[in-house]
């Protein structure tokens, strides 16, 4: 039990750095040294190991990835970063069209892999337009994790959390859409009034950032990727057919092409994030064995604090996701949250996930990306500069959810 438990707070400690102290190894490498440690310390079985590993999340997961990165091979978001650049619009309005379109794209196409393949795009428009680019970027960020919250595929934390709660994609647009919806408007808000004198290049004294990656834009395959798309939200929708065979079968589609070589598709896809989370399968499936979190819980909840009630199971993950990252805070919690099912539960896990994950840039996938893209192009994005904007937006937020969570109690 010892050597478990202290793989495990190492794990998550060096997650939560960003990296092994000592070693140039990133949180996958450390996520799967936790994975390959216990399995040679015999603390946990390859057969345990291996069926410990939710293939359904995984499958799911790496399908939508797969159909998300077809159209950034395709073109198709540079050509909606195009048709945004060419709006004669005053820079307020602008901040609005970036948060409807990084919420719109996030619910849809997983919000990782559209801040991805959109900051560079989003840097040469403000550009461009000699604007400054950190409120539109902050604000992109911001909504692309928000948006996210409110389907079932918007992240990867949504599609753990549906799959180990049971929940059918209607179920989750009911339980979330609403106040992601609701949240977009808490951005603008904020940003607009953070930066309601700093809207000009000029007041900021950028440089100018170098071109992005032009990706011809491809008509056909862009239409034959939306045909399968908006007939994998319908077979999500309107059917009850497993959702990770829907998706597959998507995946396999979009895959076969005259025009983009499988290649291209395929290395726009996170596989780092999919090898973390495998190896944190199998991390937390070994603690859970020791019989220790379940025994915490216990002495939590006789003590007052049952963080399986949904107020509290808000905050907890909230708080989780600023230290870890809100897919591995998810992962942690999950285990002990199974046969709960109720919409308050589900609720608190998705929104406490997502809206808390914008008070600092690494409580996501996404400020991290949108970080480190940002300084390749000579744009810094300071660590107290993303929580001056992104604390305000997660505590007005987390209040709107906390609403929302009470109603459903």
């Amino acid at each position: 039990m010892a050597i478990t438990v202290v793989v495990f707070v190492i794990t998550y400690a060096a997650i939560a750095i960003g990296s092994l102290p000592g070693f140039r190894v990133d949180r996958t490498g450390v996520a799967l040294l936790g994975a390959i440690a216990l399995i040679v310390f015999r603390q946990i079985s390859l057969d345990a190991a291996w069926q410990s590993v939710s293939f359904t999340t995984m499958a799911l997961l790496f399908s939508l990835m797969v159909v998300s990165s077809t159209f950034a091979a395709t073109g198709f978001y540079l050509k909606v970063a195009e048709r945004v650049a060419s709006l004669d619009t005053p820079p307020s309005v602008l901040l609005a069209v970036f948060i409807l379109t990084a919420a719109a794209l996030s619910a849809v196409f997983t919000n990782d892999v559209v801040v991805l393949a959109m900051t560079p795009l989003l840097i040469a428009i403000t550009l461009s337009r000699k604007l400054n680019p950190v409120p539109f970027l902050l604000a992109f960020c911001f909504a692309a994790n928000n948006g996210s919250a409110g389907t079932l595929i918007g992240s990867p934390q949504n599609i753990i959390i549906a799959d180990g709660l049971g929940l059918t994609f209607s179920e989750f647009l009911r339980l979330n859409l609403l106040p992601a919806l609701l949240s977009l408007g808490v951005v603008w808000v904020v940003i607009a009034f953070l930066y309601r004198r700093r809207w000009t290049l000029s007041d900021r004294g950028q440089g100018v950032a170098s071109a992005p990656v032009v990706v011809p834009f491809d008509r056909v395959e862009t239409a034959k990727a939306l045909i399968v798309t908006l007939l994998l939200m319908a077979a999500f929708i309107f059917t009850d057919w497993p959702h990770p065979v829907v998706a597959l079968g998507a995946a396999g589609i979009v895959l076969m092409s005259r025009r983009i070589a499988s290649s291209d598709i395929l290395r726009r896809t996170d596989g780092a994030l999919l090898l973390l989370l495998f190896g944190l399968f199998i991390v937390n499936a070994a603690l859970a064995q020791t019989g220790l979190p379940a025994s915490l819980v216990e002495h939590m909840r006789q003590a007052g604090l049952d963080i399986q009630a949904p107020i509290p199971l808000f905050f907890t993950i909230s708080v989780l996701s600023d230290v870890v990252g809100n897919s591995p805070a998810v992962m942690m919690m999950l285990p002990y949250l199974k046969g709960s099912g109720a919409d308050a539960t589900a609720a608190a896990l998705t929104l406490g996930s997502a809206f808390s994950s914008n008070a600092v840039v690494f409580g996501s996938l996404a400020g991290i990306i949108v970080s480190e893209e940002a300084k390749k192009q000579g744009i810094v994005i300071s660590t107290g500069e993303f929580t001056r904007a992104g604390l305000p937006v997660s505590l007005a937020s987390m209040a709107l959810a906390v609403v929302w969570i009470w109603l459903r109690v």
